[in-house]
């Protein structure tokens, strides 16, 4: 582009103005500043190889050139980080985070302590403030973690419960109940 102006500061800073309305600031560490000619969109090259760019909108997107991870600032208060690996880390403005990982699993954490965690098989991971977790298998399959058990709950109704003594506990959808203590050994059965 062709130059309208250029001034020479004395702490050594130069400020190019183009023809076309875009100025250019030039640090003496290397750093150079562009602010194009709508007077709105800025982009600032530093030193190190970071890059920060404020749109009209007021979004602002921070490259890391040594991390390569990118930093976008939206209007709205939304966060959105995209890391060299592939993961992206949305945080939302009520302090909702959403990850997603190079693998397609999605993470989300709730402002209320709670964590949700969807596979790319479409397995669903929930985990309670109270650490008790609840895992939806694609295949129909349910299971419930707690501090006192685990219990697997089937599509065709049975449930299978193992304590924290050891001794299971299986229900089946007839009205059959077995329980078996931390050995393995039927210590009861109902078979009707």
């Amino acid at each position: 582009e062709e130059i309208q102006r250029e001034t020479a500061y004395p702490d050594g800073k130069v400020e190019t103005v183009l023809k076309n309305g875009c100025h250019l600031v030039f640090f003496p560490n290397g750093t150079w500043k562009k602010v194009g000619s709508d007077g709105k969109t800025v982009t600032i090259t530093f030193f190190n190889g970071d890059v920060k760019q404020i749109m009209p909108d007021q979004t602002v997107v921070y490259y890391y050139a040594d991390a390569k991870t990118t930093h976008t600032t939206y209007s709205d208060g939304l966060e959105v980080l995209q890391f060299s690996n592939g993961q992206i880390e949305k945080h939302y403005p009520d302090g909702k985070k959403e990850i997603t990982f190079p693998d397609q699993t999605i993470k989300n954490l709730f402002t209320d302590g709670q964590e949700e965690s969807i596979f790319p098989d479409g397995t669903i991971v929930r985990v309670q403030r109270d650490g008790s977790k609840t895992i939806e298998f694609n295949n129909g399959q349910r299971e419930l973690h707690t501090s006192q058990f685990k219990r697997r709950e089937y599509p065709d109704g049975t449930v299978k419960t193992v304590y924290m003594n050891g001794q299971q506990e299986t229900k089946y959808v007839s009205g059959r109940v077995r329980i078996k203590d931390k050995d393995g050994n039927i210590i009861m059965d109902t078979k009707l």
